[in-house]
């Protein structure tokens, strides 16, 4: 199907460190497949699905960016256009959790001021292993106002959702209301111009029936 099929185009990025499982979600949800000896992202990776919303076609882009710091001037371009970003962290690794305010910070500075934000706790069939707590990860998505969740990209435990979720959040504020409030606008001007006729043919009236008085006692 090309894009002249869809209704709309959406782009997606998923952001974090490096090793956190960026890739196997990806992967997991586009293909129901987990790679164990996945390599580490070199650049961006990029993959597409079609979903439909409302009866309306969507054409997913999805982004996966690399986390080393190195490649941080070549992803960060990747940001514009994207109207939803997952932040993914490893609960077995602090560290990864304790980046998540850089991630964010970067989004708000190359990407579109209202980027829907989605914090994604990964890798959770190995809880055994859990170095962050879910509750503070509960209190730090509740601070910046974002969706959480954790998956596992093994088992397949939410990545589904996650996707589903971003996807609707994002149709939502960007597809459905965009169009509502066009058509407002629209509705807004039709009315506007509808009064100001209105206006019109009142003064019209008036200055008729003034120069018919004017004549009448002249």
């Amino acid at each position: 199907m090309n894009e002249e099929n869809y209704d709309y185009i959406m782009k997606l990025i998923l952001l974090g460190d490096s090793s956190v499982g960026k890739t196997n979600i990806l992967t997991k949800y586009l293909k129901n497949f987990f790679d164990p000896d996945s390599k580490a992202t070199v650049g961006v990776e990029f993959g597409t699905k079609s979903v439909e919303i409302e009866g309306k076609k969507i054409k997913v882009q999805i982004w996966d960016t690399a986390g080393e710091e190195r490649y941080k001037s070549i992803t960060s371009t990747y940001y514009k256009g994207a109207k939803g970003a997952f932040i993914v962290y490893d609960i077995t690794r602090k560290i990864t959790f304790e980046s998540i305010d850089k991630w964010i910070g970067d989004l708000k500075n190359n990407g579109d001021e209202n980027i829907i934000i989605y914090l994604v706790g990964n890798k959770n069939d190995l809880n055994d292993k859990r170095e962050v707590d879910k509750n503070e990860a509960m209190n730090k998505a509740e601070k910046y106002n974002i969706a959480f969740m954790e998956t596992s990209a093994l088992s397949g435990d939410n990545i589904q959702k996650i996707f589903q979720d971003l996807i609707e959040k994002v149709y939502v504020n960007f597809f459905r209301n965009s169009k509502a409030n066009k058509e407002k606008e629209v509705n807004k001007g039709i009315e506007l111009n509808k009064n100001n006729k209105e206006n019109d043919n009142k003064t019209t009236d008036n200055n008729e029936r003034k120069q018919k008085t004017e004549r009448k006692c002249c």
